[in-house]
């Protein structure tokens, strides 16, 4: 059973004014710490109030917040409406929050039985500045953004007997054909003779065979070339080195980057996208078999270097190595992003809720905690220091090992330099790595991370206003860490 969406904005409405005298009363009751909720009309309705002030490392919209209260409070039926409150800076970042708690995937058998289809609308009531109606234009581009951020969450919580890499190809062919767009495609036997011994490498004991998938959006007058490469392991048993039983569960979500990056594609380029921008999406499933890649085994990868595995289970970075090749070698590109579920490492360093950013450029590292404030998909910084940490990966009889020699020493630092060695770390252009393994997931839900992330990040290359306004680039003044510290005392509800 679906849930449709749907987001409207309002400006001020006379139900407002009905029953005030309750209304005050439940709002008094209010006393969020960090988060509070009131029912009224025997619980026909909620009123709820988000934080009143939040961290420097936390989005001023308190995005996570707003999905767990709407998860817990919502109450049941088959058509229901939200109302959110709030200023018109945390518009995208609150929309995109409640597009989380609203997954699509489900094979509960009681949900195909329903008839009635259930709807659930967004209303939109802007305080502050600029408090006027939601525009036409800025809904299209929620409904764009949040239909992306429940894209990707879907794939992720599909299971490998219905989400390989077939089923993973059909999603994409299918956003490319509503994008006007045909994917290009290398699969199988193809990798291993184009030199993709990485993508090949990972991907060749499993039945459906690996691919690497790319959509191109190349419009006239564009300035730069952009390559966004994702890490889609449609599963990951560890292969050889196999995982155990506690820890295999859930490596459904291995794809959650390339998920993300088909989401944010999607609705980039229907939002209007000035630059080329290319999809990279990495595709294998980490299976054994005869014909698994074995502990000692050398693969010559994309970029012409040679790699001795040592951990068949570190294998996302030798398909997003292919990858990030390929967008430099063949597509030119002078910015690429590679997003990947990689390491479980990046939960211990930087959480359960920021992403791990590791990038060459210092501004760029900024601007992805920016991004992140922005539109509620948090990233934290990663140590970048080739010249200490690449030694890890030294090999006797190749360029390169897969894994560290010393599992203490910043390993998701550690796992992205991999990737980066691909194009050189005097490489001229700007290398971002955006390490989402535990923001990818709340318990057993997919969250859709990354999607908005992608969309805020690259928002100055959109002819949409609202994602230039939560863009962090290309602003000349940066708002006062003072001024973000006032502007985040202040009640808002749900």
């Amino acid at each position: 059973m679906k849930k449709k969406l749907k987001i409207r904005g309002v400006a001020y409405g006379t139900s407002w004014r009905k029953q005030r005298k309750l209304w005050q009363a439940a709002l008094s009751t209010l006393n969020p710490n960090p988060t509070d909720s009131c029912p009224l009309y025997l619980n026909y309705a909620t009123v709820a109030a988000l934080p009143c002030r939040v961290s420097r490392h936390n989005s001023p919209s308190a995005a996570h917040f707003i999905t767990r209260l709407v998860r817990t409070c919502l109450p049941p039926g088959a058509h229901r409406c939200i109302v959110m409150v709030c200023e018109q800076p945390e518009v995208f970042a609150s929309a995109c929050a409640l597009a989380r708690a609203f997954p699509l995937f489900t094979h509960r058998s009681g949900a195909s039985r329903r008839l009635e289809k259930k709807t659930v609308t967004v209303e939109f009531f802007l305080v502050g500045q600029d408090n006027g109606p939601v525009e036409v234009s800025t809904l299209q581009c929620l409904a764009n953004a949040t239909d992306g951020v429940r894209l990707a969450a879907r794939i992720v919580d599909t299971p490998c007997n219905e989400m390989n890499t077939d089923t993973f190809l059909e999603e994409i062919n299918k956003v490319g054909k509503e994008l006007g767009i045909i994917p290009t495609i290398i699969r199988d036997e193809e990798l291993k003779t184009r030199g993709f011994g990485g993508i090949y490498g990972v991907g060749k004991a499993a039945l459906h065979p690996p691919a690497l998938a790319v959509l191109s959006h190349t419009p006239d007058g564009a300035t730069q070339t952009i390559a966004w490469v994702g890490k889609g392991i449609v599963y990951d048993t560890g292969g050889l080195s196999i995982k155990g039983k506690t820890t295999m569960p859930g490596m459904k979500r291995d794809c959650g980057g390339a998920a993300a990056v088909l989401g944010a594609f999607r609705a980039a380029i229907k939002q209007g996208f000035k630059d080329n921008l290319h999809a990279v999406l990495c595709l294998a499933e980490n299976s054994v078999g005869p014909n698994a890649t074995r502990p000692d085994d050398i693969h010559l990868l994309y970029s012409g270097k040679t790699v001795e595995i040592n951990n068949t289970d570190a294998e996302g970075r030798l398909v997003l190595a292919d990858g990030v090749s390929y967008a430099c070698k063949d597509l030119g590109a002078d910015i690429i992003l590679d997003m990947a579920t990689l390491t479980g490492a990046q939960g211990i360093a930087t959480g359960k809720y920021h992403a791990a950013v590791l990038t060459n450029s210092a501004e760029w590292e900024a601007a992805c905690v920016k991004a992140g404030r922005k539109c509620g998909d948090l990233v934290h910084p990663l140590v970048y220091c080739p010249e200490l940490h690449f030694s890890e990966f030294t090999s006797a009889v190749a360029d390169m090992k897969n894994s560290v020699a010393d599992r203490d020493n910043s390993p998701s630092s550690c796992a992205g330099l991999f990737i980066a060695s691909h194009i050189g770390f005097d490489w001229p252009g700007v290398w971002v790595h955006l390490d989402i393994a535990a923001p990818v997931h709340a318990g057993e839900r997919a969250t859709g991370f990354g999607v908005a992330l992608l969309l805020a990040l690259f928002g100055r290359a959109s002819e949409d206003p609202l994602l230039n306004l939560v863009s962090p680039l290309g602003c000349e003044v940066d708002v006062e860490e003072g001024d973000v510290e006032r502007d985040s005392k202040r009640r808002r509800l749900v």
